[in-house]
């Protein structure tokens, strides 16, 4: 078994019990949404600007990473034409379910984001991509690949995890490990997710995530950081993740 299906089902076995990020909204947060009472995280706590998603009506938005009928179901309820990739089946099937429930279409694709998406060049006007490449190795090629769907112009809009979490025991408190942290080349870290029932996941520099970016040809527009949202490094307000907005040229 390869590490994305690890993941994938230790994601499935989260969401049975009760793991927040595999909560669909209600139906009376759906009605808010389309009232124009709505709002997004891509990092644990902080709201991802209005101003970063603009007027949303009949733009093609690709939720990559992003199933568990959360995200999605407000982009719908802005008018979007969504499709939602995820690796994890039952985040697909959320999904589903809340576009069935709430009378809504959506493209819903259970795949691996490590590997070639299965769009078209030039496909679609937003991509939000929450905390989830932690899960995958190599960033830089997902970067590559939001730009290749992405239309012209079209934005990016990414949250992703620093390496600070990687670095400390699991009470917060004391550094334990090397950089970088990939349980796929170092054994004691191996044993350290499955002590903590975490999957499979990895850090990645900064340079990584934003440089990764730049280097597929993205302009970064807007950042801001976010903490964990519980637990001792966010008592300290120690940063840990990063919210990003970017942009595809409009090549002239």
């Amino acid at each position: 078994m390869n590490y994305q299906d690890i993941n994938a089902e230790t994601i499935d076995r989260w969401i049975d019990e009760g793991w927040e990020w595999g909560k669909p909204i209600s139906h009376e947060k759906y009605v808010r949404a389309t009232q124009g009472d709505w709002e997004l995280l891509l990092t644990p706590t902080k709201p991802v600007p209005r101003r970063w998603f603009g007027d949303l009506h009949g733009k093609k938005v690709l939720g990559l990473a992003s199933g568990g009928g959360q995200q999605m179901p407000v982009f719908a309820a802005l008018g979007a034409e969504c499709t939602v990739f995820d690796y994890s089946k039952k985040q697909i099937e959320s999904d589903i379910a809340v576009a069935e429930r709430e009378g809504y279409e959506i493209r819903a694709i259970r795949g691996d984001m490590t590997k070639p998406l299965p769009f078209g060049d030039g496909q679609f006007d937003l991509i939000f991509h929450p905390v989830a490449n932690c899960y995958v190795k190599d960033v830089k090629s997902i970067w590559r690949e939001c730009y290749r769907v992405l239309k012209p112009g079209g934005y990016l809009v990414s949250g992703t995890d620093h390496f600070v979490n990687y670095l400390v025991d699991a009470e917060e408190k004391e550094i334990i490990n090397s950089l970088p942290f990939d349980p796929t080349v170092n054994e004691d870290q191996r044993k350290q997710l499955e002590a903590d029932d975490a999957g499979v996941q990895f850090s990645h520099t900064i340079e990584e995530q934003i440089n990764g970016q730049l280097e597929a040809g993205f302009t970064l527009l807007e950042l801001y950081e976010d903490t964990n949202g519980e637990g001792r490094l966010h008592e300290l307000n120690v940063p840990t993740y990063l919210a990003m907005r970017s942009r595809k040229p409009i090549l002239r």
